[in-house]
């Protein structure tokens, strides 16, 4: 059974996920700052993510509502400047929580959710900076809008919805290059004015900040295996 990450991991995880951003930012003749690490802290504990951020790491990605109301709000008391993305899919009904505790949602995926959340931001006076997530490979078992409806969706969360929707968000095929799903986002995101990409994560995320990603979702390789209830989950 594989055990928790130390401290010591972490940081040294997180030192070469730097190291290497900046180098693949370099070869892209990109600066280092433009490219935002999103530590993806899902089924971690705490003390893993406490740990990241006693090293400097500030953004973190969650994919459970529920999961991150149990780590963050502790975490933010110590850490008041850290910023939490939701990453994974959002179900209507968390849609409150979801505005009320994170402070990114990279998820817009459908009209109903991005009407839901436009109410809710209303309500709460709270705008969220928003990212419609695209399923570039048009799997069906993936959620996000397909390449074919962004424009418009995206059209409509801006003008009819007034969201501030400020880039996209894919997640390619596994087992295939990703190469052409990054550069797919990239042209949706270009034709209409979005300049924030959220593409990436442990094994692609130096191809896609070749192809323009500003944001990388990386967790295994800062935090190792996720970890649920002390027992490793692939």
């Amino acid at each position: 059974m594989e055990e928790a990450p130390t401290a010591e991991l972490v940081r040294a995880n997180l030192a070469s996920v730097q190291g290497r951003i900046a180098a693949a930012a370099a070869a892209a003749g990109r600066p280092a700052d433009a490219v935002t690490l999103v530590a993806v802290s899902k089924t971690h504990p705490a003390a893993a993510v406490r740990a990241a951020l006693l090293a400097g790491q500030r953004v973190f990605g969650e994919n459970r509502v529920q999961e991150a109301l149990g780590k963050f709000p502790a975490l933010r008391r110590e850490f008041p400047d850290l910023t939490l993305h939701l990453i994974g899919p959002l179900q209507t009904n968390k849609a409150r929580e979801a505005v009320a505790h994170f402070d990114v949602i990279e998820t817009v995926d459908r009209p109903h959710l991005a009407e839901v959340l436009a109410r809710e931001m209303a309500r709460a006076g709270r705008r969220l900076p928003c990212f419609i997530e695209v399923n570039t490979g048009e799997e069906p078992q993936k959620a996000g809008v397909l390449p074919a409806a962004a424009d418009a969706f995206i059209a409509d969360c801006r003008d009819r919805l007034n969201l501030p929707i400020e880039g996209l968000m894919g997640i390619p095929p596994e087992h295939e290059d990703p190469a052409p799903y990054f550069a797919l986002l990239r042209e949706i995101a270009g034709r209409n004015g979005l300049a924030q990409l959220s593409m990436g994560m442990s094994a692609d995320f130096e191809t896609a900040i070749r192809f323009g990603a500003t944001h990388v979702r990386v967790g295994t390789a800062i935090f190792g295996a996720r970890w649920t209830a002390g027992v490793a989950a692939d």
